[in-house]
């Protein structure tokens, strides 16, 4: 399991993942899962994923080999961040399939990886795309800010209680922290290091990004924060009227 999310904003956008892949309690390995792609000053794209390990691998080995190819059909080449979206679902059906069939394997959850694409070309406004195995996309919107893979659950609240489409790119970035901190303390299956990578709209630069390890003091103060202001709370919350409970 992982969990990734990301964050289209009205000054910036964020991204994260985690890094955790593991096939049971004895054997677990460190991947990266968020990866860059761009031209400086014509365009700027991450792409994350959640799944089928050896499924999201393929993938980005074949669209760096275009890349590096310099490929006709490539993420550097392509016109809009929609057609990026569908050359990496056709990229995944493909590998998808051809996996299936090595295997003689009929069941195509086994081989089942979804992603996040997000960035900008130049001369358009920043998009969002979730992709699903199937190949299909949907575009973040103003009301749908941000998209999640994996595990979920967990940090989900924090984003859809803090996070709107023209909050501020720094706070919005301590929630997705906070959002991973949560996920981080309920489901040993997502580990750090993080992956972390903020973009300012028009800037059409390839930020260096950051890899948050277990000893990041910043991450850990907010994390000790957020804690104690729960506790807090839950301390000051109004006391029950009488008979509340019967």
């Amino acid at each position: 399991m992982t969990y990734c999310a990301a964050i289209r904003l009205k000054e910036g956008m964020i991204f994260a993942s985690d890094t955790r892949t593991n096939a049971g309690v004895d054997h677990i390995s460190t991947f990266r899962k968020l990866y860059q792609y761009g031209v400086e000053g014509e365009r700027f794209m991450v792409l994350q994923t959640a799944g089928s390990l050896a499924t999201s691998q393929a993938v980005f080995n074949k669209l760096q080999s275009d890349i590096n190819l310099r490929a006709e059909g490539s993420l550097n080449t392509v016109s809009s961040l929609f057609d990026g979206a569908q050359m990496v679902g056709e990229c995944m059906r493909n590998i998808m399939a051809n996996a299936q069939r090595v295997a003689n394997d009929n069941n195509s959850r086994t081989f089942t990886s979804s992603f996040l694409l997000g960035g900008q070309i130049k001369g358009q406004t920043p998009e969002l795309y979730m992709i699903y195995p199937e190949g299909n996309c949907i575009r973040a919107t103003r009301d749908t800010p941000f998209f999640q893979l994996g595990e979920s659950k967990y940090g989900k609240p924090i984003l859809d209680r803090s996070v709107r489409y023209d909050t501020n790119v720094n706070h919005a970035a301590q929630a997705l922290m906070l959002s991973f901190d949560s996920t981080l303390h309920s489901n040993l299956s997502v580990g750090m290091p993080i992956d972390f990578v903020i973009y300012e709209n028009d800037s059409l630069m390839l930020p260096k990004g950051r890899r948050i390890e277990e000893d990041d003091e910043y991450f850990k103060t907010i994390s000790r924060q957020w804690s104690a202001a729960l506790r807090n709370t839950l301390i000051e919350l109004p006391e029950c009227p009488d008979n509340y409970w019967g």
